[in-house]
């Protein structure tokens, strides 16, 4: 009798532990799962063959002539060249999707294929291809907003701040942000609306405001899009800060940061906003507390923040 007392507990234990781990997976599987009416993957947007120029369209499930258009753009830290699909990994592409929006999700080339500008001419490209293939995917490119997370945060703020700017003159060097990549280099490349879910901005102060690791270290993820140890390159952050070509009609920003965010430290975002309030830009930031890379911050609470946020813009 004593074996039989001692071995139930242990099987129920052994079972239950079982039971939750199969439905964390299952959990985990159904947040990857993408439910559309259509989709297209890997068009190759600039026409080059390269990985880092592909995009992903799906459509709502809900069936309609024409929807309303949010790009997404992972964060790597600018490394990777291909996580397209980790819009739908986070949530964020099926919170998109169950409310009406078409959503593109892209590749962008990373800092190990080249340096930067030629992240933001990538995004520019892909808006352009989408602008002018919109009524091919049944996409309404009245609207198109711009989100990304962490270093696609970046970007999507970048798309907002240089709407309409073409080239940016600095300390006597030309930056060619719009690029010419493509089919479509007379179409324009302009955004709607950007959510920036804690986007790096100035490079130059990250190791004194927070950060848990030195960027300004030369292997960094920001000195390596810039080509070279940050400190030592500060024009080229200055050109690469989304802050720097704020202007009063900037599309309005929703801004997420963590105040616990250990890789970009909260004054990033709160960088960009400031900038943007001095010169009467529309922007909104919501420093979350508690909120860290990510956890706490990407979730559904304020997924759905974001969905008032771009439902509202479509209005205007």
């Amino acid at each position: 009798m004593k074996h039989h007392w001692i071995v139930m507990p242990i099987c129920f234990v052994i079972l239950t532990t079982t039971n939750a781990q199969e439905s964390a997976t299952a959990d985990h599987f159904a947040k990857q799962a993408i439910r559309s009416s259509r989709y297209w993957l890997d068009i190759d947007y600039v026409g080059d063959r390269h990985i880092g120029h592909r995009l992903d369209i799906h459509l709502p499930p809900a069936t309609q002539e024409a929807y309303p258009v949010v790009i997404c753009i992972y964060g790597s830290a600018w490394f990777s060249n291909n996580s397209k699909s980790n819009a739908f990994k986070s949530g964020i592409g099926q919170v998109l999707l169950n409310n009406g929006f078409a959503v593109v999700t892209i590749n962008h080339r990373s800092s190990r294929d080249t340096v930067f500008p030629a992240q933001i001419q990538d995004v520019k490209a892909a808006i352009r291809f989408v602008r002018a293939n919109a009524r091919h995917f049944s996409l309404d490119d009245s609207f198109i907003g711009i989100t990304g997370w962490s270093s696609g945060g970046h970007l999507s703020a970048f798309a907002g701040t240089t709407n309409q700017l073409k080239h940016y003159d600095l300390n006597g060097k030309t930056v060619d942000i719009e690029g010419s990549l493509g089919q479509h280099a007379q179409t324009s490349s302009h955004v709607d609306a950007v959510v920036n879910w804690f986007g790096p901005t100035d490079f130059l102060i990250m190791d004194t405001c927070g950060s848990s690791f030195s960027h300004d270290a030369e292997g960094s993820p920001e000195s390596s899009l810039v080509g070279g140890a940050i400190q030592s390159n500060k024009n080229a952050c200055k050109l690469a800060d989304p802050a720097t070509f704020v202007k009063k009609d900037n599309p309005p920003f929703l801004i997420f940061h963590g105040d616990q965010d250990p890789l970009v430290p909260h004054c990033q975002s709160e960088h960009l906003y400031r900038r943007q309030q001095e010169v009467g830009a529309v922007s909104k930031l919501v420093l979350i507390e508690g909120g860290k890379h990510g956890p706490g911050v990407m979730i559904d609470r304020y997924y759905q923040q974001m969905v008032s946020f771009f439902k509202g813009k479509l209005k205007q």
